[in-house]
């Protein structure tokens, strides 16, 4: 399964999801964890005053996302929790090193 992780120094699950401008693409599957892709995207925390809850770039982020099953980020606000899970990409919110904890939290989707 693909999961897609925030991350600023490519180890560490820690970054916060309106700060990314990449989302690293791992493929986890039977105990292990590979890294395949980096997606860019556009960052979500900017200040656009005619749409500030931003929901036109979560879309074309969960787009980005395609074929994730989840997206893990050391934080992320509510609202974009919700309209990712409408989007049909799983939010959590983790930190942590991301092989390992990548493996367990395939565990349990």
């Amino acid at each position: 399964m693909l999961i897609a992780v925030a991350s600023k120094d490519g180890r560490e699950i820690n970054q916060h999801f309106g700060h990314a401008e990449r989302f690293l693409i791992y493929d986890v599957e039977n105990g292990d964890a590979k890294l395949i892709d980096e997606r860019k995207v556009e960052r979500y925390c900017s200040f656009d005053p005619d749409h500030p809850l931003r929901g036109n770039v979560l879309k074309v982020i969960a787009e980005a996302l395609g074929g994730c099953r989840a997206v893990v980020t050391a934080q992320m606000g509510e609202h974009p929790k919700g309209e990712l899970e409408k989007l049909g990409v799983e939010p959590f919110v983790i930190s942590g090193p991301i092989k390992p904890t990548l493996v367990e939290l395939a565990k349990i989707l």
